[in-house]
């Protein structure tokens, strides 16, 4: 493991009175991140942090009003089933080491009580999570060299080593499976739909698209697949085969599929196996294909020309290409050539 990094100013978060006095004592004894401790290693490894050299009583700083909340979620099987997945406003499944996916749910009209179980952050949700105003980012730790990076991106950071009231072990699976957070711990209310600037249109579906019933899409070592429900309206998500089914009962289900093709490379990190963690490109251009309204759109296209763009969807002839109103999801598979996915 990696040393944290050199002493800093930790990002405040909105909590409780206790929450905060903890929070501010930890500023005052000079304390650098630890966001390295609770990563995918199981039982984790804390990383060592101390300097004498931070202000003594530095000012804490806080997310802007009406941040939108991005949780990572963990969807291996011992982690299943998730928490609060269905009251998120869009969720994306990006691929990480061995194959394996995880998801990053988007919360902006509605908090539930509980969201998780929660995981650590990859180099990719930075460039993703651009294309919002200062989003506040909710993970379970990363690795120390990711660290610096987390710290300088337009964003503001949230683990339980910085806000320990906001998250809590769950008894009913082991760790790190267990990690949960309490979303108004950090977020008091709901931003509203206006704190989703990814670029996406909502409206009447454009003509065209081919008639579809299911349609599953593949990364090396996980699948999603989604089933049209004509009595609910919604594609419902299966995970590897089997229903997606909140820890509350509920079918995880979607208004909108979007499976948005795009390089998926090796980066620099590896995780405490050796395996490498994949970094998905999300800036740029590429082919897309959407789902809603039991029809598929195989010939749709996306374009964000920078981080700080949203991701603007188009049909063959240029036009918007819209979606149904309710959850979106985003498959972020690899396109041919591009690595990883089929």
């Amino acid at each position: 493991m990696d040393k944290a990094h050199g002493p800093r100013t930790r990002r405040s978060t909105f909590g409780p009175a206790l929450l905060a006095a903890a929070l501010a004592l930890g500023l005052a004894a000079g304390c650098t991140s630890s966001r390295g401790a609770l990563q995918d290693k199981p039982g984790g490894s804390r990383s060592p942090a101390a300097s004498s050299s931070a202000s003594a009583s530095p000012s804490p700083r806080t997310p802007p009003p009406g941040p939108v909340l991005a949780v990572k979620i963990d969807n291996a099987p011992a982690a299943r089933p998730p928490t609060g997945l269905d009251a998120a406003d869009v969720v994306y499944a990006e691929q990480v080491e061995g194959g394996l996916s995880r998801l990053m749910a988007l919360y902006a009209t509605k908090l539930p009580p509980a969201v998780g179980p929660v995981r650590s952050a990859r180099e990719s949700d930075l460039e993703l999570l651009g294309q919002f105003t200062r989003p506040v980012l909710a993970f379970s730790g990363a690795q120390g060299k990711l660290l610096p990076l987390i710290d300088r991106a337009p964003l503001t950071a949230v683990t339980p080593e910085e806000s320990s009231g906001a998250f809590y072990r769950g008894a009913d699976r082991a760790a790190p499976h267990n990690l949960f957070l309490r979303p108004k711990a950090l977020v008091p209310s709901p931003p509203g739909a206006a704190a989703l600037t990814t670029g996406f249109r909502y409206g009447a579906a454009p003509p065209g698209g081919t008639p579809e019933k299911t349609r599953s899409v593949r990364f090396p070592a996980a699948r999603f697949t989604f089933t049209w429900s004509p009595d609910r309206a919604r594609w419902l998500v299966a995970m590897d085969g089997r229903a997606s089914v909140t820890s509350g009962g509920r079918r995880v289900a979607a208004a909108t599929v979007v499976v948005q093709y795009v390089t998926v490379r090796g980066s620099r990190f590896h995780d405490f196996l050796g395996n490498t963690t994949p970094y998905t490109r999300t800036v740029g251009s590429g082919r897309a294909m959407v789902l809603r309204d039991g029809r598929a759109f195989d010939a749709a296209r996306w374009e964000r020309p920078t981080a700080t763009d949203g991701t603007r969807f188009t049909t063959p002839d240029g036009a918007a290409m819209t979606f149904a109103p309710g959850q979106v999801w985003v498959v972020l598979a690899a396109a041919p050539g591009g690595g990883g996915s089929r």
